[in-house]
């Protein structure tokens, strides 16, 4: 534990690149391989289940401390985040432990979820007493579910193949399924997956799906591409990206995210594909011959059982896109075009109705496929994908083996008012970065009255945070834990991908992938636009 808080220390105490692969390189390189093999699944994305309710954390903190409760609120608010707390408030340890991060995983967190309260808090008050304090904040932070580091899994990638000799590629393809929380972390997991390759290499696979292969944004206009006929055009559909595998005689429906979702899709599950056969593609609910909103979508992934009715109502489909694999064999090196080819014949040999393909849009120049762009909403789309036709499947978002770009429309936007700020994560933890959107509304009397209608924490450069994290210390009028209320005073502009009805929102209405495209100094609160705003955006959506 106490190698791999430091190292969580150092990636968490710094932007920079080079000292963050120094950092990972030097601590895989002397990690026993049980405890590299959780420390991969972390650092990779894996997320920990909370083993402690956060009730039951803070209470035996104080109680620990021997605190009154005021006087840790008063902390907590200071510090914005409660691991951080817990580690500062508790007296010095009088011991000091070796054990191995595995150990604690699976010895020491793993018997507490469930378990008597009064089993917790012995084994806390143990813990606790022989751990320093950036053991202890790391401690928190598993038990209580909320572990993330600020370190991309490309990264990881780079150092594991740096200290195995191995290419990263094939690393990045071995992590494929790393996080998937079924499956307990090993160390013979972690020699494997730094050993050199084999001739068995394809064979190892079993269910794993490979690598994604990410798009890039066009910015600029798409006639700088050269030659349409040089180019595959599609549209760009809003689901679940997804890949299904067929091996062993069992098919695997893996997300981007490396969740296994089999479960959740099926009539995906049931599709007869042939052995050996990778599919990628978009998971979407297709009703009326269109794809459903999002929103449709998240109703089913929500779901932990699935009724017949459901699953009538909101029908699933893969719109396959590409072929990465079939009869076992890596088409990933066979070009864009011929992939398209083999992937037309294998949707027409399944002929099953949950497996559609991805049409083409055909067009004769540049300008005719910007026309044809502007259908994007009417079509339930988010624009188009531009896909070099040599290119070969590759590896993240990389070039290296041709390009695919992302054609998007323009985002809807909208003014709205903050009124809620909560502090961020890691460096950010004492800064107020995620904050909570509001739109005006008529009450009951017609007075108008401020309705939140979306969160958003990304867009903003760091010095745009420190000023409006320095009006929200100014402007605060109530706390709620780590959230405070503000007086409404700043305006921003805010752009999404696609709004849908929503039952669980106060303002009826969600947003798909909100985010703060400006702060608007140029407006006061009383010029932020309304709830018939987005109602008038969700009508032309639903209408188009």
């Amino acid at each position: 534990m106490r190698e791999f808080a430091r190292l969580f220390a150092e990636l968490d105490e710094t932007t920079a690149t080079n000292r963050k692969l120094d950092a990972l390189q030097a601590y895989f390189g002397s990690a026993a391989p049980e405890n590299a093999a959780w420390a991969v699944y972390f650092l990779a994305g894996g997320k920990p289940r909370q083993a402690v309710p956060t009730k039951l954390l803070r209470q035996y903190a104080v109680d620990y401390a021997q605190l009154d409760e005021w006087l840790f609120e008063e902390s907590y608010q200071a510090v914005g985040d409660l691991a951080e707390t817990i580690a500062h408030i508790l007296p010095p340890p009088q011991r000091h432990s070796d054990v191995g991060l595995a150990e604690w995983m699976q010895e020491r967190i793993g018997p507490l979820r469930g378990a008597d309260p009064a089993v917790i808090r012995e084994a806390l008050f143990t813990y606790w007493n022989e751990l320093d304090t950036r053991e202890r904040f790391l401690l928190t932070k598993l038990i209580g579910g909320g572990f993330r580091v600020g370190v991309s899994r490309l990264l990881v990638t780079r150092a594991l193949s740096t200290i195995a000799a191995v290419d990263s590629k094939l690393i990045a393809q071995r992590l494929m399924g790393w996080t998937d929380g079924s499956v307990r972390p090993t160390a013979a997991g972690f020699l494997q997956l730094i050993a050199a390759p084999s001739d068995d290499e394809h064979k190892l696979r079993g269910g794993q799906p490979y690598p994604f292969f990410l798009a890039h944004q066009l910015q600029g206009e798409p006639a700088a591409l050269g030659d349409v006929a040089d180019w595959q055009v599609e549209w760009k559909y809003d689901g679940i990206r997804a890949q299904l595998v067929r091996r062993g005689g069992q098919n695997y429906l893996w997300s981007r995210g490396e969740d296994l979702i089999t479960e959740r899709f099926p009539e995906l599950a049931a599709l007869r594909l042939p052995e050996g056969t990778v599919v990628d593609g978009e998971v979407l609910i297709w009703n009326d011959g269109v794809p459903a909103p999002f929103a449709d979508l998240q109703k089913r992934i929500g779901r932990k059982t699935l009724s017949a009715k459901l699953l009538a109502e909101l029908p699933a489909v893969l719109v396959a896109y590409d072929l990465l694999e079939e009869g076992g064999v890596d088409l990933r090196a066979v070009p864009q075009c011929e992939r398209r080819n083999l992937l037309e014949a294998l949707v027409g040999q399944v002929g099953q109705e949950q497996l559609r393909i991805s049409p083409l849009v055909e067009a004769d120049g540049w300008e005719q496929l910007a026309q044809v762009r502007t259908e994007s909403r009417a079509r339930g789309v988010e624009g188009m994908m531009v896909k070099a036709r040599a290119a070969q499947y590759g590896v993240g978002r990389t070039k290296d083996v041709g390009t695919w770009w992302k054609w998007k429309i323009d985002p809807y936007t909208i003014d709205a008012v903050l009124i809620y700020a909560q502090a961020g994560h890691g460096r950010r933890a004492s800064l107020y970065t995620d904050y909570t959107f509001a739109v005006w509304d008529l009450d009951e009397t017609g007075e108008r009255k401020l309705v939140p209608f979306a969160k958003a924490y990304s867009g903003l450069t760091d010095a745009e945070i420190a000023v409006v994290d320095s009006a929200i210390r100014k402007t605060t009028v109530e706390k709620f834990g780590p959230v405070r209320s503000v007086r409404p005073t700043m305006v921003f502009e805010i752009g999404f991908e696609g709004i849908a009805l929503s039952s669980r929102h106060k303002a009826g209405i969600a947003v798909r992938f909100p985010r703060i495209l400006r702060k608007r100094d140029d407006k006061t609160v009383d010029d932020a636009d309304s709830l018939d705003t987005l109602k008038g955006l969700l009508a032309a959506a639903v209408c188009g």
